[in-house]
């Protein structure tokens, strides 16, 4: 039987890219700007920036590190430039550092250091230069869908989330699974009230004790608050799209990650180089969950949708599914495949997970999504559980 194969970027280190971009990134909140400007109208330089970096707890600075040194060995990137402004709490050099053992050229620029905004922009654009011409654009070769790591989201889910698109996505889980791909979910609080059924997945009893402790610690993070969740989660959309109850909102979303063992529980930020089905700890908002499992290294997310979300990511194509057919409408410049053939008896949900897997391979080999298109992947932020400080 001839194996699934896609057409990838191939790196030094093994792993294979779907993308193939510069990647600039900002260490801290205060550095966006020049990131931005760098990036802004350059074909092949893809930014990632966000809120963190400074004035923050030990442990939410170790999780802004870990996160940055990630999405630096990230497979779509040929190289790396960091921006950083050089007073901040996460050390540039210790990230440089970090993603240097991904074997790719990493540049490090410090705005103070430099003299200022403007001569930062000047120095980094000069490098990305060199950097571009080097590595870009680079040439595709057939790659074993093993070396696949495949994101899996659900979002802005309503009542057809969870009988068509995501049990659809969960038949397209478990062929990449049996055919020696990878996949990787978050969102730990939408698996409260579906924790039993989810850990009864695991593939050893350690498995499924993180898994419990994981959901558990989420949501006694919530209770500690002293707050009622209803309207954080489930949202005001959900509960508009017809969810009433997180545990069905659960219920709904578990569906997506097919029928197969639960390998491992990774904390946020993480990398992952085994092979498998996965989690990562997360919540469910788009800005922070895309961010943590791109920073796994997943080289294509798939994200599944209800009433319409269009967030992408910079890093890594974002592919996004709904089953109801008035979002696939109306919001045609969002979705990238409709299956609400489901919900009219003329596709079924092997035909649909078929479709999405075909999709998957195709926009892995470079077809371009509906986010991708509009330069729609600014939404983006790195997951932490402390104060400002």
């Amino acid at each position: 039987m001839r194996r699934l194969t896609f057409k990838g970027f191939e790196r030094s280190n093994g792993t294979v890219g779907t993308r193939n971009f510069v990647g600039v990134i900002s260490t801290v909140a205060c550095a966006n700007e020049v990131a931005r400007w760098v990036s802004s109208s350059n074909g092949g330089v893809k930014a990632f920036w966000h809120g963190q970096g400074c004035a923050q707890t030990s442990p939410d600075l170790e999780i802004v590190t870990r996160t940055l040194i990630s999405l630096g060995h990230h497979p779509n990137l040929a190289a790396v430039v960091l921006i950083g402004l050089g007073c901040e709490s996460v050390s540039i050099d210790e990230v440089a550092k970090g993603i240097s053992s991904s074997e790719k050229p990493v540049e490090t620029i410090t705005i103070q250091e430099v003299g200022g905004a403007k001569k930062a922009r000047e120095i980094a654009r000069s490098k990305i230069s060199r950097l571009k011409s080097e590595f870009l654009p680079g040439r595709r070769r057939e790659a074993d869908v093993s070396n696949l790591l495949v994101g899996l989201k659900c979002g802005a889910s309503d009542t057809t989330s969870g009988i068509t698109a995501n049990p659809a996505l969960g038949r397209t889980v478990d062929m990449l699974i049996d055919e020696g791909a990878s996949c990787v979910f978050g969102e730990t609080t939408e698996c409260i009230g579906a924790e039993d059924l989810i850990a009864s997945r695991g593939g050893n009893r350690k498995v499924q004790k993180a898994i419990m402790c994981t959901v558990l610690g989420m949501e006694d993070r919530a209770k500690k608050m002293g707050v009622d969740m209803r309207g954080g989660q489930p949202t005001q959309g959900n509960i508009k799209g017809g969810l009433s109850t997180i545990e069905e909102k659960s219920l709904g979303a578990a569906v997506k990650i097919g029928s197969r063992k639960i390998q491992g529980v990774f904390p946020y930020g993480s990398r992952i180089v085994s092979k498998g089905l996965f989690m990562v700890d997360s919540p469910g908002r788009e800005p922070e969950v895309l961010t943590g499992l791109v920073a796994t290294g997943a080289q294509v997310v798939i994200f599944t949708t209800g009433r319409g979300a269009p967030q992408g990511f910079p890093f890594a194509p974002v592919i996004k599914i709904t089953g109801n057919p008035k979002t696939a409408k109306t919001l045609a410049d969002h979705i990238d495949l409709d299956v609400s053939g489901i919900l009219r008896g003329e596709e079924t949900l092997e035909q649909a997970g078929c479709d999405i897997l075909e999709m998957a391979i195709a926009v892995a080999s470079g077809r371009k999504t509906k986010a991708e298109k509009l330069g729609y992947e600014g939404s983006m932020n790195i997951y932490v559980t402390g104060p400002v400080i």
